[in-house]
């Protein structure tokens, strides 16, 4: 039965619902028939970082994995929404050294790394976090290959006239059975143009990742690349402990997943032939696993074996200052 009402994340403590965060979602299989949904899923919404493995296929499609030599975790890094670890860090090094460029080419800004282990070694080291630590810096590093693989300047490679970021949309809109001259396009928190669309869309996309069914041989290609490489190092996508890449360990190369700024979150159920994409509308970031984990139980692709792997996502314990247990994160039932 497809579900249609809203759906709520609950914030308890003690008992007691404290907080409440409304997500809206969408699940379709292979023929864009839908499965699940709940929520506004037309309305569009900015896909931010959800779009990467997409950005990285239009990369992989214009030949950039044959003509610089790039390496699968090479691929699954220019996907990532990264947490500066040092393997992330050695990989898109590489990626530059094989475009013959350098972290001065990329223009995504600089933060501290979100990886604390990480970051605690820079201090200690006395070192600055440089772009190369930014949590976008492979998708910049693969764009600017892509400049490169199609003779594009890499120097404007942030502008949407640029004609690396208009295969790039030209992609986005094939996967989604879509119109980019219809997207808002904005900037995203890295700089690069990103585009809105609604979550039925986005989940078509997504199925397309898992099941490369509905699209042209090209594009298929392009999606299986970028598809195995991320199921082959999930560590790359995110990093230690993080929520995709425990989703993807746990789902054992049945689970393609990646999530955005602003409590986005898009998946591929490799074996059951589904793509999923969601929105905490509030863009609350804590919502996101337990809604998720949730939706993708009842829809089959997370069982019981996974929930022990799965649970400090599917309901995040809410502590005290002492460290108390005092509350819980989790989405609330649907029927």
């Amino acid at each position: 039965m497809i579900a249609t009402d809203e759906a709520y994340v609950d914030v308890t403590r003690g008992g007691y619902v404290e907080s409440v965060h409304r997500v809206a979602a969408c699940a379709v299989d292979a023929d864009g028939t839908v499965l699940e949904q709940a929520g506004d899923i037309e309305s569009p919404i900015f896909l931010r970082s959800a779009a990467k493995p997409f950005i990285a296929a239009a990369a992989i499609a214009a030949g950039v994995r044959e003509r610089f030599d790039l390496e699968p975790r090479e691929i699954a890094v220019m996907t990532a929404s990264h947490s500066g670890e040092p393997f992330h860090i050695a990989a898109i090094a590489s990626i530059l050294d094989k475009i013959g460029m350098d972290e001065s080419a990329l223009q995504c800004g600089t933060h501290r790394p979100y990886d604390e282990t990480a970051a605690q070694g820079l201090a200690e080291a006395g070192l600055e976090p440089t772009a190369l630590y930014n949590n976008c810096s492979g998708k910049h590093a693969g764009i600017l290959a892509l400049c490169l693989a199609i003779g594009a300047n890499p120097t404007t490679y942030l502008s949407a006239e640029n004609p690396a970021q208009q295969r790039i949309l030209a992609l986005c809109a094939r996967l989604s059975d879509d119109d980019a001259s219809t997207w808002p396009v904005a900037i995203d928190g890295c700089g690069i143009p990103v585009y809105a669309t609604g979550l039925r869309k986005a989940a078509i996309s997504f199925a397309r990742l898992a099941t490369l069914s509905g699209i042209d041989s090209a594009d298929a290609r392009a999606l299986r690349i970028v598809r195995d490489a991320m199921l082959a190092h999930p560590e790359y996508v995110a990093g230690t402990g993080q929520f995709d890449t425990e989703l993807m360990i746990a789902g054992a190369g049945n689970i393609v997943s990646k999530s955005g700024a602003e409590g986005v979150h898009g998946a591929g159920a490799v074996s059951q032939g589904y793509g999923y994409a969601s929105k905490v509308t509030d863009g609350s970031s804590r919502a996101r696993g337990p809604f998720s984990i949730s939706a993708l139980r009842r829809l089959g692709a997370i069982d019981e074996r996974h929930a022990g792997a799965l649970a400090r996502f599917a309901r995040p314990p809410v502590y005290n200052r002492a460290g108390t247990k005092v509350g819980e994160i989790a989405s609330r039932d649907r029927v």
